[in-house]
């Protein structure tokens, strides 16, 4: 008789069936986290190009800021807007006289912006990888508990042996199905989320780039007006 996984599942035990059931969990889970990466890189990505075009026809920082504040998706506006919001305060400071307005003490002031824009990289790095690391449970996990549940399959084809005292194809037949089906449910789910691990990964590493490389940029512009102004 042609079985189909559904019908094998269907006479499955508690056990097999419960295997199953996390197997899907697993998979639900992996798939959504897939769909809602892609949108978020995709919308990250258009927010970027649209800030950096932005950030380099403004004019005044006070206008990149204006125009960093519409895209907050974009981690380089993220990592700007926190680079601004610590030049206000070093300007505030040497307002108010406690900060010398020389250029050895500008020049070391600088330190704070770096240290300030260096922990906006880190905190949009992790924002961009929120998640991944389910992909990575779910690629290393799910074989095993597939290769369970065959395992399992098998125990309980010998046992049906041993209660039947045969070992023709009906009497096996079953728990071998069962057993094949876990396997192939576990690679099912475990391999597109190592596919994906992989591919979001590199996203992040480049994203990671592209705003190492902005962040470079906007501490030079920076550097380089101090210089021009004293």
């Amino acid at each position: 008789m042609e079985l189909s996984i559904f019908e094998v599942m269907k006479h499955a035990g508690l056990t097999g069936k419960l295997i199953m059931l996390i197997l899907l969990v697993f998979s639900v889970l992996s798939w959504s986290i897939v769909i809602m990466k892609f949108l978020a890189f995709r919308k990250a990505r258009n927010a970027s190009l649209d800030f950096l075009d932005a950030f380099w026809e403004s004019k005044t920082l006070h206008e990149a800021y204006e125009a960093a504040r519409e895209y907050p998706l974009s981690p380089e506006a993220a990592v700007f807007v926190a680079g601004y919001n610590e030049l206000k305060k070093i300007s505030a400071a040497r307002s108010s006289g406690q900060v010398p307005a020389t250029l050895e003490m500008q020049l070391a002031t600088m330190d704070n912006l770096k240290r300030a824009v260096r922990k906006a990289q880190f905190l949009e790095s992790d924002r961009m990888s929120s998640s991944i690391s389910v992909l990575a449970t779910t690629g290393s996990a799910t074989p095993f508990i597939g290769l369970f549940g065959t395992v399992w399959g098998i125990m309980a084809s010998f046992q049906s042996i041993g209660e039947r005292g045969s070992a023709s194809l009906a009497v096996v037949a079953p728990g071998i199905s069962e057993a094949l089906v876990a396997t192939a449910a576990g690679l099912a789910v475990a391999i597109p989320a190592v596919i994906f691990f992989n591919y979001f990964s590199n996203k992040v590493a480049g994203i990671d780039s592209n705003v190492e490389s902005f962040s470079t940029d906007f501490i030079n512009l920076i550097e380089r007006d101090i210089l021009t102004r004293t």
